[in-house]
C-alpha cells in the first residue's frame, strides 16, 4: 500500500519506521530538518509532490491542533479513494468534519505516548479504534495493532471521549496539583522521585493537547470528583480521624484492587 505520514515528529517517526518495510511509504513534513533521521521512505515538502505519489493512506500525525488544518491542506492533491486517518487522544470536532470531507476514513488513538511508553516493548499497551470508520481502513489498523501486541478497543467517538475524559484528565490534574504545590527536595524519596518524573513528562506535551483535554466536554465531572474526594480526605486530616482513615484506604485499595481483577480478566 502507498501511504503517506504527515508530520515527522516522535509519533509520525513511529509509523514511517513502523510501516516502510512492509508498505511504499512518504513522509511530509514542511520543516525538512526534520526529515534528516527519517529513512526508507520518500520525504515530501510539497502538495505536488503528495500528488505525484498518489497516496492510497493517510496518517496524520502531526500535532493535535494542526490535525484539521493539515488535512484540508492536502485534501485537494488527494485521490477520491484515499482513505484518511487519524491518531489524535483529542477527536473533537473530527466526527463532523470527517463526513464533510468526501473521502473514507479511519481514526484510532495509540494509547501509548513517547513520552512515557518503550516503543520497543508495546504488549502492556493499549489503543483504541473508532468503529464509526470505513471497513477497510479499519481493518488496516486493527491488523497493525494485533501485529504490535496493543490490547485493542473499539470504541465510537462519543465513548472515546468519555474515556479519555476518564483515563488522561484525572492523570493530568493530579499531576498539575503535584507540580503547583511540590517544593525542591534536597533528599527526596522514592515515590516523589516517580511523580516528578510523570510531572516532567506531563508538562513536555503540547500546551494545545493539555488544554483540549481538560477541556473535553466530559472532563468537568471527572475532575469535580477529584475535589470531592479532596474535601473528604481534608476533612479526615483536619479531625485527625484515625477510623476514617483506614476506612478511606479500604475503600481506595478497593478500587484499585477491583481495576487489577479487571484487567486480568
Amino acid at each position: 500500500m502507498k501511504i503517506l505520514i504527515m508530520g515527522a515528529g516522535k509519533m509520525g517517526s513511529f509509523f514511517i519506521d513502523l510501516l516502510s518495510f512492509d508498505h511504499e511509504v512518504a513522509a511530509y513534513e514542511k520543516d525538512a530538518t526534520r526529515l534528516r533521521f527519517t529513512y526508507n521512505c520518500q520525504r515530501f515538502t510539497t502538495l505536488d509532490e503528495i500528488k505525484a505519489f498518489q497516496p492510497e493512506l493517510v496518517i496524520n500525525a502531526v500535532t493535535v491542533k494542526y490535525t484539521i488544518p493539515a488535512f484540508e491542506e492536502v485534501l485537494p492533491v488527494l485521490p477520491k479513494d484515499c482513505i484518511i486517518s487519524d491518531i489524535s487522544s483529542v477527536k473533537t470536532g473530527l466526527k463532523a468534519w470527517y463526513e464533510e470531507s468526501g473521502h473514507p476514513y479511519a481514526s484510532t488513538h495509540p494509547m501509548f505516548g513517547p513520552t512515557f511508553a518503550n516503543l520497543n516493548q508495546l504488549s502492556e499497551e493499549n489503543a483504541i479504534i473508532i468503529t464509526e470508520g470505513d471497513h477497510k481502513g479499519c481493518i488496516f489498523f486493527k491488523e497493525l495493532y494485533q501485529k504490535l501486541g496493543l490490547h485493542i478497543y473499539e470504541y465510537s467517538f462519543e465513548e472515546h471521549d468519555k474515556t479519555v475524559a476518564y483515563s488522561l484528565s484525572i492523570p493530568f490534574v493530579s499531576t498539575f496539583v503535584f507540580a503547583a504545590v511540590m517544593k525542591h527536595q534536597d533528599a527526596p524519596g522514592t515515590t516523589f522521585k516517580r511523580h516528578m518524573q510523570i510531572a516532567k513528562g506531563v508538562l513536555n506535551e503540547d500546551d494545545y493537547l493539555l488544554q483540549e483535554i481538560l477541556f473535553n466536554p466530559y472532563t468537568h465531572d471527572q475532575v469535580a470528583q477529584i475535589r470531592s474526594e479532596l474535601t473528604e480526605l481534608l476533612q479526615i486530616i483536619e479531625e485527625k480521624d484515625a477510623a476514617g482513615m483506614k476506612a478511606y484506604l479500604k475503600k481506595i485499595r478497593a478500587h484499585v484492587a477491583r481495576d487489577i481483577e479487571i484487567r486480568r480478566m
